[in-house]
């Protein structure tokens, strides 16, 4: 399997792949591995038998000395052995950068494929198979996690709909009614009815909020830019953290289920930023360059920690990424403080 040079070189569809023969993927015939190690075996035995029987033939073909003939004997035992490993490595080779491969396989991220799967032997065609069920797991998993994540969602909508519906509004009455009762309570009193105003006035405040984060109202009514800049303007209100955001007038209309993974991705990242950062200050923008669109929210804050174990915010910005097909990567910035949040998706290939 010399031939293991072009990535993602699969032809075939995971299900018609499941019930095919080795043979039916080039068309023609390779030698056996098996076929082959026995010829190579074969053929070096062979060698070594014609150069014992010219060696120690009671004939005397051989006209050197006895301590002469022992070190050519062990001279060719050794040269077949070598050349036997030689050749033997040259044929498993491939198997073993297969093996190498497999074991190195990062399954948080199935995008890798083995390089130059090609159908010419029985390595080749074990490649071929292993890229092929790498690519199968990966569309099962894009096709389980966006079912998780839509179902999140729409769970997220009935609860925000529920604090709005029903739980702002009982709150509201509750405000009112302590509004009417205070007004008729003695002077000495109206204190204590106030405290307890303004602690449902909070309460009233947090569902509001609460349900803002659940399902962004701005997102599904103004957009993806007017919702950024609300984002970034509540970031700035509640938790004291300076967001400075931008957004290019020239972004073209994106699919509701793009919009709405680089909206969670710069939520998640605003969220670790006043969490985990200790920055005072943040950029968001969001850009597009050539075919890509491009977020990128940054900190100038600790960094990312020492172990860089990936906490469930950023798995899940992973999974947001991987669900429209974009790449997600989260590194410190160089030379500098904080790090950097950047979301790359490729326009009009969304998945």
């Amino acid at each position: 399997m010399s031939s293991l040079a072009r990535p993602g070189a699969l032809v075939s569809s995971p299900r018609k792949a499941r019930g095919r023969r080795p043979s039916a993927r080039s068309g023609g015939r390779y030698l056996p591995l098996l076929y082959r190690i026995a010829g190579i075996n074969a053929l070096l035995l062979i060698v070594a038998v014609a150069v014992t029987v010219v060696v120690l033939a009671p004939g005397r073909l051989s006209a050197l000395a006895r301590s002469e003939e022992a070190v050519v004997v062990l001279a060719a035992v050794a040269g077949v052995i070598l050349t036997n490993v030689f050749l033997l490595r040259r044929v498993v080779g491939p198997v073993q950068v297969l093996t190498a491969f497999a074991r190195q396989i990062d399954y948080s991220n199935l995008g890798q494929r083995l390089p130059g799967a090609e159908p010419t032997s029985e390595a080749g065609e074990l490649a071929l198979s292993f890229n092929e069920m790498l690519t199968r797991l990966e569309a099962e998993r894009r096709e389980s996690t966006g079912r998780v994540l839509r179902a999140q969602e729409a769970e997220r909508l009935r609860i925000a709909q529920e604090l709005h519906d029903q739980v702002g509004q009982e709150l509201t009455a509750v405000l009112l009614g302590l509004s009417r009762v205070g007004a008729r309570m003695p002077a000495d009193m109206r204190e204590d009815a106030r405290s307890v105003q303004d602690a449902v006035r909070h309460s009233l405040e947090d569902v509001r909020r609460i349900a803002v984060e659940l399902r962004p109202e701005a997102l599904d009514d103004l957009g993806l830019a007017s919702a950024l800049a609300v984002l970034c303007q509540r970031f700035s209100r509640r938790l004291d953290l300076d967001v400075a955001g931008y957004v290019a007038p020239d972004l073209p209309e994106l699919p509701a289920e793009v919009e709405l993974v680089v909206y969670r991705v710069a939520q998640e990242a605003l969220t670790n930023v006043a969490r985990h950062s200790a920055s005072s200050r943040a950029e968001l923008a969001l850009t597009r360059t050539g075919g890509r669109l491009l977020l990128r929210v940054r900190d100038y804050g600790l960094g990312l920690p020492a172990d860089g174990a990936p906490g469930t915010g950023m798995r899940g910005m992973h999974e947001r990424a991987a669900l429209i097909g974009a790449t997600l990567t989260i590194a410190d910035r160089s030379g500098e403080s904080g790090c950097e949040v950047r979301l790359e998706v490729t326009l009009g290939e969304q998945r």
